[in-house]
């Protein structure tokens, strides 16, 4: 059953009619663990439960009293930065997805995983003593600027309408989506401590960490996979200084920080990015 308005009616349905009448994009902070799919429904029962909807269910898409979507799946394993769209700025989510955002990621030379990340099991193992720095920053230079890359087997793409990694979780054989051309603005290698070490990457969309991370160990004559993966910017939002953490999912922080949809001022729209 559909949420229920609380009998205390007055406040809170005026408290509901606001967050009905948000317009625009914010940021939150994703931890690690949960999908984005997850935060979000965690975020938007947050939201509906303090304008007093008792017993939301924000899975529930027919009639749903909150419109919400976010801009681009940050994986289980990766933290960050979740662009959040709401109202009328959902329709601004296919630009955030498109535009441009930054990485820190912490990858492990000498081990594949069927995932490529920590999350997955190893499947591959390969000495990697034989690398040194500055092969490494001498590779990264293949990996900059307009760039082929297949994506992941476990990701969020699809396949027959179901995505691929719970097709591979259901014992389903999948195959490789062909290589597509992604962009890389600035790759840069920040930390090297064999097996670890530590990149910076800004880039398009579509692109994926963990198959640049496994292409790099190809490449080095060895293997790798991602251990840690931050998203510390996407679009204008930065990780420092925009994104909400959990305990600031409340209308008043949300309210602080919308980017809002206006006509009156096309620099911030709903069909325009904010510069």
């Amino acid at each position: 059953m559909a949420g229920k308005i609380s009998d205390t009616a007055g406040p809170i349905i005026s408290s509901l009619s606001k967050l009905q009448s948000l317009n625009g994009l914010f940021a939150i902070y994703k931890k690690q663990g949960p999908t984005s799919a997850d935060v979000l429904n965690t975020l938007k029962e947050a939201l509906l439960k303090e304008a007093g909807v008792q017993n939301p269910n924000p899975r529930k898409r027919k009639k749903q009293s909150l419109k919400m979507g976010h801009g681009g799946t940050l994986d289980s394993a990766a933290s960050g930065v979740l662009v959040v769209g709401v109202g009328d700025g959902t329709k601004m989510l296919s630009t955030m997805l498109a535009g441009s955002k930054k990485y820190v990621a912490v990858g492990e030379l000498g081990k594949a995983t069927d995932t490529l990340d920590a999350t997955g099991s190893v499947i591959l193992e390969k000495d990697f003593e034989h690398i040194t720095r500055l092969d490494f920053e001498e590779k990264l230079k293949a990996f900059t600027g307009d760039i082929m890359q297949v994506p992941p087997l476990y990701s969020a793409l699809k396949k027959d309408g179901q995505r691929l990694s719970v097709l591979l979780k259901k014992g389903h054989k999948v195959e490789a989506k062909p290589a597509r051309p992604v962009h890389v603005y600035n790759l840069s290698l920040q930390e090297f401590k064999p097996p670890l070490f530590t990149l910076d990457i800004e880039c398009g969309g579509g692109f994926y960490v963990r198959s640049l991370v496994d292409d790099l160990g190809k490449a080095l004559s060895s293997c790798a996979h991602v251990k840690e993966l931050i998203r510390t910017k996407q679009g204008q939002f930065t990780l420092d200084e925009h994104a909400l953490h959990e305990e600031q999912w409340t209308l008043e922080h949300i309210l602080r920080s919308l980017q809002p949809c206006s006509q009156s001022e096309p620099e911030v729209n709903c069909t325009k990015p904010p510069e």
